[in-house]
């Protein structure tokens, strides 16, 4: 499973009135347990049993490459405010909210984040021109993680 779908699980969980989660996703099983006595959620991993294990093909491990060099893009960077779904536009099928090019103002809707069902118009805090778009629509975000470059 995901590290970010991981973190966004725990963080519903802590946030809301369950006590216990368990989301299985091909064979393996996540269960989050919140527990009053513990200040933080135990997570479970649990592993495919080893007759399954031992029926699926091993993969070479691939060799590991010379890491690269991170990509700084140039020009003013807007990032998440929260951890939540990313959306380019208000409804599926409507037109994107901005897209490369375009010039924006501040205060112009840039983009929804959605979070725990509620839905966060996220605005520029600059005035400039659309030069990148960091993020595809419907994947999650993280605190923090860039989402536009504007120029």
């Amino acid at each position: 499973m995901d590290l970010r779908k991981l973190k966004t699980l725990i963080d519903l969980v802590a946030e809301s009135d369950i006590a216990e989660l368990e989301v299985t996703e091909g064979e393996g099983k996540v269960r989050i347990v919140k527990s009053s006595a513990l200040p933080q959620n135990q997570v479970v991993m649990m592993q495919p049993n080893s007759h399954q294990m031992m029926q699926q093909p091993m993969a070479p491990s691939p060799v590991a490459a010379a890491p690269a060099a991170p990509v700084v893009p140039e020009g003013h960077i807007v990032k998440s405010p929260m951890v939540g779904t990313f959306y380019r536009s208000s409804a599926p099928g409507a037109a994107p909210f901005v897209d490369i090019g375009k010039s924006v103002s501040s205060g112009e809707t840039l983009c929804i984040i959605e979070a725990m069902k509620l839905l966060n118009e996220i605005e520029s805090d600059f005035t400039g021109t659309i030069k990148q778009i960091l993020v595809e629509n419907g994947q999650p975000v993280e605190y923090g993680q860039p989402l536009f470059v504007i120029g």
